[in-house]
């Protein structure tokens, strides 16, 4: 009997409920196997012992996209700060040079109006560094207080100016296209196209297949949209070469027909399953969270508003594949129009299916003879009512 809270801790509850499960079935229980690609459509590689680092730094634009928000906004304004403290320090060296600072005589408001053999600093109103600092951020982004200008004693002030100019439209340039691309990136789109959580296989004109549902949230459409599926398997070659992950694309089918699909409603995506199919073999005693299987379903087309390639992925272990369900339906006709309701998106109700393989399906006929068919869905037809186009009084 478990403890009260409080009178034992909780640490040694815990642990005399562990030290209490058989070691046969503690040694029994395995970890699931890890998924390829996740069902957010993330995929679960991580990259080590990359030697050549300097590859990324070739191609500074995409490597600053793909860092996360916050290190991608570090970056920005550390170098904004280096710049304007670069330039600063420049101004504040040629004014020092040319002894702005120590010279008692100003320039006044217009150097037109100054005195003849007075002095001309090259950078009016610079008394220090924090003077060159505010300096340096002003020719930058261009705010123009006024209070402080370049005049013409000073050629190498003038190349400074045109230099850092130069250098803030970079970052600038830079700053935005980074900003624009990682606002409107493909992967933003596919957060609205969604998968069944769960995979069935059931039979379909006589055949198993193995289906999902896919859908879109937005009203904008996906242009020439595409879906393939692949089978992730551990295999081994005749030669004793072993694939840990082995890639096999499958057949796969759609109610439109072809490779593209109109994703204007949900729609059940088909894969028969025959003898060319890395499923032939797969029955009800193979879908545990033990057997070595992914199915990953990657779906591809063009955003209609952005005119951007997207790409949503999900993926299917063993044991997220239900036999012998199939998809409620979700599509009705409703005041003229049709309504689809998510709530059952991923809905199933079990049907008829024998719990044998596609390859002893198709050797032995008489199985299907002892199977029962399941009801047809009735469609339910709407009472109109004529109205009368005149009334007799």
């Amino acid at each position: 009997m478990l403890s009260r809270k409080g009178i034992i801790p909780e640490e040694y509850v815990l642990t005399r409920l562990a030290e209490d499960v058989p070691d046969h079935a503690r040694y029994r229980a395995r970890e699931r196997r890890a998924r390829f690609v996740g069902k957010n459509g993330a995929c679960n590689v991580a990259h080590k012992n990359i030697r050549e680092q300097g590859r990324f730094l070739q191609d500074v634009f995409t490597t600053l996209v793909d860092l996360k928000w916050p290190h991608t906004l570090l970056i920005f304004t550390m170098s904004f700060l280096c710049s304007w403290l670069l330039f600063g320090m420049v101004w504040w060296l040629i004014a020092f040079a040319h002894g702005d600072l120590d010279h008692s005589t100003r320039l006044q408001r217009d150097p037109g109006e100054a005195a003849p053999g007075a002095f001309v600093p090259c950078v009016t109103s610079i008394h220090s560094f924090t003077s060159a600092f505010l300096f340096s951020i002003e020719v930058q982004v261009t705010i123009g207080f006024g209070g402080r200008m370049v005049t013409e004693e000073c050629a190498a002030a003038i190349l400074v100016l045109i230099v850092q100019n130069i250098v803030g439209l970079v970052i600038n340039a830079i700053m935005l296209g980074c900003i624009f691309m990682k606002t409107s990136q493909a992967h933003r789109r596919a957060e609205t196209l969604i998968f069944s959580k769960h995979a069935v296989i059931a039979l379909r004109e006589g055949k198993l297949c193995f289906m999902l549902r896919v859908g879109d949230l937005r009203k904008s459409m996906i242009i020439s949209a595409t879906i393939r599926m692949q089978v992730v398997k551990k295999t081994a070659s005749l030669e004793g070469e072993v694939v840990p992950l082995n890639q096999i694309d499958i057949q796969m089918e759609n109610p439109v027909g072809g490779n593209s699909i109109f994703l204007v409603s949900p729609l059940i995506i088909y894969h028969v399953i025959d003898k060319n199919s890395p499923l032939y073999d797969i029955s009800p005693v193979n879908l545990h969270h033990h057997e070595d299987l992914e199915i990953i379903v990657i779906l591809e087309g063009v955003v209609e508003t952005t005119g951007i390639t997207t790409q949503a992925r999900t993926s299917y272990l063993a044991d997220e594949i239900l036999w012998g369900q199939r998809f409620v339906p979700i599509v009705a006709e409703e005041d003229g129009r049709y309504s689809v309701d998510y709530s059952k998106f991923g809905n199933t109700v079990k049907v008829p299916t024998p719990s044998c393989t596609a390859r002893q399906l198709e050797e032995d006929k008489s199985i299907m003879d002892t199977m029962p068919l399941s009801p047809k869905g009735t469609i339910r037809k709407r009472s109109v009512k004529l109205k009368p186009k005149f009334t007799i009084s």
